[in-house]
């Protein structure tokens, strides 16, 4: 039995942030693989799960985000029974359980071995301003088509009471995407998972200056109604100028795929459909039983400084992430206004304990 990765929360980041100073600094992008995300309802908890139309579920992805994973015996059950429904290995990554109070829950990492490779940087972001309940976790993801890569973050937003509950963490994932961005440089960037709150809200405005969703039509959550679905509330993230090669993405209707009502669907799968996003060749198989709802991402106008202009702005800090970009650095107009911190010089930054970003240009 291959042993389950776990993630050490403060061990790992440390790991990662030693290792990513010795990774070339070449740009590739993840290909010909099907990537999901999927709210698996309270996996782990009780004995009504059948795993069995989960794994036949799960198996239309390469790579699968998870959240709402209640124990790790869980993910090990899903993944024993992809094996077995597939006939070929599959490898699951877990983080550690999440939450403020009692109640907890881990986010997992599911692939199949022959099209995917965990590369490296498992981390749960290191949340220091306490923005999240259930701290985002993410990781970096090779294809084996062609040894392209993406970073995927998931999460799930707190629900709450009202939706004044939910909008902190929408607001701060912006500040989210920017780390992610530092710790994950010249690699694509997507997040995924339960957002508790639909892409049209303007609690999503500050992500929306660095991403977009592929998802913005339909709903991802069954409703008790037969047949019918009710929230947008789970979604795929994207950079604004991604240069994924997205050829589709939606909603895997899966009670239709697997011939099964809604009630029994909610009661023994979970009460979210998984979303989808295939890259380069790779297509969905049984698409007849998914939502298409992919609009190809366009890049924004971004103006760009003069020369002038440029040789007078001052370095720029992430109070966040202690992170400081030059005028020249791809992340520079990316940094919020909320987390800006000025320095005159890159000398002024380091004293003050910042340090430069991973994918700021070195000197040749």
């Amino acid at each position: 039995m291959k042993s389950p990765r776990y993630v050490s929360r403060y061990l790992k980041a440390a790991f990662f942030v030693v290792c990513t100073a010795l990774i070339p600094t070449l740009t590739v992008y993840a290909s010909d693989i099907v990537v999901g995300s999927w709210n698996i309802q309270r996996l782990g908890h009780g004995s009504q799960k059948s795993f069995p139309a989960l794994a036949a579920i799960a198996s239309k992805v390469d790579l699968l985000a998870v959240q709402e994973v209640m124990t790790e015996a869980g993910i090990t059950e899903l993944e024993h029974a992809l094996e077995k429904h597939t006939g070929e290995p599959w490898d699951h990554l877990v983080s550690h359980a999440l939450g403020a109070n009692s109640y907890k829950e881990m986010y997992a990492f599911l692939w199949r071995e022959s099209a995917v490779e965990y590369s490296d940087g498992a981390v749960v972001y290191l949340d220091r301003e306490n923005h999240f309940v259930r701290e985002p976790f993410s990781a970096k993801f090779k294809s084996k088509q062609d040894n392209s890569e993406l970073a995927i973050g998931t999460v799930h937003i707190l629900y709450g009471k009202s939706i004044k509950d939910r909008t902190p963490e929408i607001k701060a994932l912006a500040d989210y995407w920017l780390w992610m961005a530092d710790i994950y440089p010249n690699t694509p960037i997507v997040l995924a998972g339960d957002f508790n709150l639909p892409q049209s809200h303007a609690a999503w405005n500050s992500l929306k200056q660095y991403a977009q969703p592929l998802i913005t039509q339909g709903a991802s959550t069954l409703s008790k109604t037969p047949g019918k679905y009710a929230n947008l509330y789970d979604n795929i993230w994207v950079e604004r100028d991604t240069n994924l090669p997205i050829n589709d993405a939606g909603i895997i209707d899966f009670p239709k795929m697997i011939g099964w009502d809604h009630s029994k669907s909610r009661k023994h799968v979970s009460d979210h459909a998984p979303l989808y996003m295939a890259l380069g060749n790779s297509r969905l198989d049984n698409a007849t039983a998914s939502i298409s709802a992919f609009t190809t991402p366009a890049p924004p106008s971004k103006p760009q400084p003069s020369t002038a202009e440029k040789a007078t702005q001052e370095i720029r800090g992430n109070s966040n992430s202690h992170i400081y970009h030059r005028p020249d650095c791809p992340s520079y107009q990316r940094v919020s206004n909320k987390n800006r911190v000025n320095f005159s010089s890159a000398q002024a930054a380091e004293e003050s304990g910042y340090r430069l970003a991973k994918n700021c240009p070195r000197p040749s």
